[in-house]
């Protein structure tokens, strides 16, 4: 299941489609593209390409609703994300990741850049269900970010959920839902500077200040993505743009 495209001078080329995986294309005040994966979520074996090339170019990409992976007797789930951006704006806003029980995902992000482009990129992890907090078997996500091809920040995790589930039990901590932001802007100073005005404290700068990364964390979701959007609204003001709306609500 994988989806191609490449954007040149804002138009849009589709370079391949295999289904369940399906996309919308709204081109109101900006583009804006929402992906669609038909089907309940990810299975076993189960491998998501998504491969999205921008030059000279402005686009917004969402998720259509939450990524659910199911259960594994053994075999992962694979989603791969690999954007590529030369003299772009990229914004990519995920909704959440719910692992069910005895699930097993990876996760793989590559985002090449030249210094003349910017980015905003989020990504979700939430607790479970309801009724199945952190009762995932594995995670893994290896997510690279290169700035004129040089590596300015790699991120190699692999976490399971009987690990979160007894951390979270022992220093009896409620915020089990987390957001991962990822910015290149124009000047990421005044944008930290913007973020910490506005109580975002979590933010710091990778490797040679090219690219700024932060975590927020809450116990709702609602909040949660209500707090994501105030973080790209400051994202989007640096770049004098307007707020916009995704049509989510």
């Amino acid at each position: 299941m994988s989806i191609s495209l490449s954007i040149n001078n804002n138009l849009l080329n589709l370079k391949k489609l295999n289904l369940p995986t399906r996309y919308y294309h709204f081109n109101q005040d900006e583009n804006y593209i929402k992906f669609l994966s038909v089907g309940e979520g990810i299975f076993p074996r189960d491998k998501i390409n998504t491969n999205i090339k921008l030059f000279n170019s402005n686009y917004i990409f969402t998720t259509e609703s939450a990524t659910k992976v199911y259960p594994s007797d053994g075999n992962f789930g694979l989603n791969s994300i690999n954007i590529e951006l030369s003299n772009s704006n990229c914004e990519f806003l995920n909704d959440e990741l719910i692992l069910y029980k005895n699930s097993k995902f990876i996760e793989l992000l590559n985002i090449k850049s030249d210094k003349n482009s910017t980015f905003f990129y989020t990504s979700i992890l939430s607790h479970g269900r309801s009724f199945e907090i952190f009762d995932f078997t594995q995670m893994l996500a290896r997510n690279k970010f290169t700035i004129d091809k040089e590596l300015e920040y790699y991120e190699n995790y692999d976490i399971n959920g009987k690990y979160l589930k007894n951390y979270f039990q022992r220093h009896e901590l409620n915020d089990a839902i987390f957001a991962k932001i990822y910015i290149k802007s124009k000047d990421n100073e005044y944008l930290r500077e913007a973020l910490f005005a506005n109580n975002f404290v979590s933010f710091s700068y990778t490797k040679t200040k090219k690219m700024i990364i932060g975590v927020i964390s809450s116990n709702s979701m609602h909040k949660l993505k209500q707090n994501i959007n105030k973080v790209w609204k400051i994202y989007r003001k640096s770049l004098n743009k307007s707020e916009f709306d995704l049509g989510k609500q």
